[in-house]
């Protein structure tokens, strides 16, 4: 299914003032309004700042700016916008990202509050005045949560997701809402009937893996410094390994999922989506912690959650024990890049030992997590999902909780019932045939993932290792196919893991290595991660999302400014990528070119006082 045949709020379109000044930083005037999809966002007040070149912030890239007074979090939050507007619907010969389901239409308004409260020498906290980008199935008060659901179009909570609430007291904005495979279930692409089939930047013919392909296609394209995903098996580590970004899953329980809605709730975690490993402590430091919603988060309990960032050190691999998974695949043209992913792979290793890691075999292999690190979950999904209706307040699609018996309660069933469901009818039927809980079988399995919990803390133990190396996806990324290959290790087991950049194959598919740690070991999988990352900085920008093209202004030495003339500042990447949000490429374009030179004239004009652009 393709975006581009979705309307409403689903596309992200550019208003005619954002087609005139897309890209354009004003430094005394105001930013043009962008367009998220039918929501109008209100321009934010004159004295809005400079946004500066955003491809390579992290967050606290970004921290770092508005401290300085370099740049405000208004002309930030409009940069970003403007990205997602150019980027994320088809342009010039590109399909588009399909990365957003929803800008939030507040978020400038919120950046300019944020914004006077800092000049004003107040913080609400860490991440004050920082977009932040959060996965679809997150709940937010002021904005839809669809699930990647076409039926929960208008679906909406009274509340905020306990995640999403630190975000908002630590001072973040929510910038937007990221689309998702349809109720997170499919881990190697992201397709939904709201938002379509998310795309890879780094070659947007390629899957973006799931289920949280949205956030990690948007945060490499920079559509925000960071975003968060949730993971069942693999979907925040695959989309991170497929698209050069550090995925963070924690040990289970150790962040909120209240307020989520589940797939699995024996296999699913809440966690950061980055750039950097500092961004993902920063962020973690935030996340981590006990709440009364979510009776797993006991655990947190065992960690001091607000000493990750410190505890980084480019040390940290020193004397660490590091068991090297080895797997045995056979070369498979619809997933390539086997043989060169393990030669990363294997430099990945060689790079940790230089580092001063202690490199050991373990006899750690594919079968041994079939056969003894056993799922908790998939059987749980469909009740689950019931129970989050269930127990949620908030406003149902009109008629959408009639279509099935009973016919006053919003159920699974019922959005099945609509007919807009981008799952399969094997998965429609896999979700249906999940019994209610309790029930024996869902007993079992949990008593049998309980036994491999036991045998991975144990694991560690007997062979005295630190943490465990692999690919995080053994393979490439593929226009069907981007996956993991031992997103199980985490996911059944609840210990941490984390996908770093590893560097990109001779076609440039990005490569991750898994490292994963003993259970309630954050802090230290963090550190040695932040080791290797310091000692490697493999991750690259992809060039089908370059910066937005502004012109610069030549001020001749006699400061009169009357026959000034604009000089466009180049995006990096291929030379044919469209900047204007406008599907027009920019080389030779006349269209491109007018609107460069009209949003220059107005910046101009505006700066220098001859007029003033009214509000709208």
């Amino acid at each position: 299914m393709s975006s581009s045949s979705f309307s409403l709020r689903r596309p992200v379109r550019v208003s005619a003032a954002t087609a005139i000044c897309v890209g354009l930083v004003v430094g005394a005037g105001a930013l043009a309004p962008i367009a998220a999809g039918a929501a109008a966002v209100s321009p934010p007040p004159a004295s809005s700042g400079t946004a500066p070149d955003v491809v390579d912030l992290g967050i606290t890239d970004v921290l770092a700016l508005l401290e300085s007074g370099e740049s405000t979090s208004v002309a930030l939050t409009q940069e970003y916008l403007d990205r997602i507007a150019t980027y994320d619907n088809p342009y010039g010969s590109q399909p588009g990202l399909a990365a957003v389901i929803l800008a939030n239409p507040n978020a400038l308004a919120t950046a300019a509050e944020l914004d006077a409260e800092r000049a004003a020498g107040t913080l609400r906290g860490v991440l004050h005045g920082v977009p932040i980008l959060v996965k679809d199935n997150y709940a937010t008060f002021d904005m839809p949560t669809t699930a990647g659901s076409a039926s929960l179009h208008t679906y909406q909570t009274k509340v905020d997701a306990t995640a999403v609430q630190r975000l908002r007291d630590a001072g973040a904005i929510i910038l937007a809402k990221t689309n998702l495979s349809e109720f997170a279930w499919h881990g190697t692409y992201t397709l939904s009937s709201e938002r379509g089939r998310t795309t890879n930047p780094y070659n947007q013919a390629n899957s973006a893996s799931g289920s949280s392909g949205g956030t990690g296609a948007a945060v490499a394209a920079s559509y925000a410094p960071a975003g968060l995903g949730t993971d069942s098996c693999g979907s925040i580590v695959g989309p991170s390994a497929h698209q050069s970004l550090v995925g963070y899953r924690p040990t289970m329980g150790l962040t909120s999922v209240a307020g989520i809605v589940p797939l699995s709730l024996r296999q699913d975690v809440s966690g950061p989506m980055t750039k950097t490993v500092t961004d993902a402590a920063l962020l973690l430091e935030v996340l981590a912690g006990y709440d009364p919603a979510d009776p797993q988060t006991v655990i947190a309990d065992e960690q001091d959650t607000g000493a990750y960032v410190a505890g980084l050190s480019s040390t940290s691999l020193e004397g660490k024990r590091i068991g090297y998974v080895k797997w045995d695949f056979v070369e498979d043209p619809a997933r390539p890049g086997l043989a060169e992913t393990t030669a990363i792979i294997d430099q990945a290793v060689l790079d940790l030992e230089a580092q001063g890691a202690i490199i050991v075999d373990v006899p750690f292999t594919r079968d041994y997590v079939s056969d003894v690190l056993k799922s908790g979950g998939w059987i749980d999904m469909r009740p689950s999902i019931d129970n989050f209706f269930a127990t949620t307040e908030a406003a149902w699609p009109a008629g959408l909780a009639a279509l099935t018996a009973p016919t006053d309660e919003l159920t699974f069933s019922d959005v099945i019932a609509d007919g807009k469901s981008s799952l399969t009818d094997g998965d429609i039927a896999y979700f249906m045939s999940n019994e209610d809980l309790p029930n024996a079988a869902y007993d079992a399995a949990i008593a049998e993932q309980d036994e491999g919990k036991a045998a991975m803390d144990q694991f560690f133990i007997d062979n005295n290792i630190d943490a465990l190396a692999m690919p995080t996806s053994a393979t490439s990324a593929a226009p069907d196919w981007a996956g993991t290959t031992f997103c199980d290790l985490g996911a059944n087991t609840g210990i941490p893991t984390v996908s770093l950049p590893a560097g990109f194959t001779s076609t440039g598919a990005a490569v991750g290595l898994e490292l994963a740690a003993p259970r309630s070991e954050d802090a230290e999988l963090l550190s040695m991660s932040y080791d290797y990352e310091q000692a490697t900085l493999h991750r690259v920008a992809p060039a089908s999302t370059p910066e937005l093209l502004r012109p610069t202004l030549l001020v001749p030495a006699d400061g009169v400014t009357d026959d000034v003339e604009p000089a466009a500042k180049p995006a990096p990447g291929p030379a044919t990528l469209a900047a204007t949000g406008a599907g027009h490429t920019l080389p030779g374009a006349v269209f491109g070119l007018s609107l460069l030179l009209g949003g220059a004239i107005a910046l101009l004009l505006t700066t220098f006082g001859r007029r003033r652009p009214s509000a709208s």
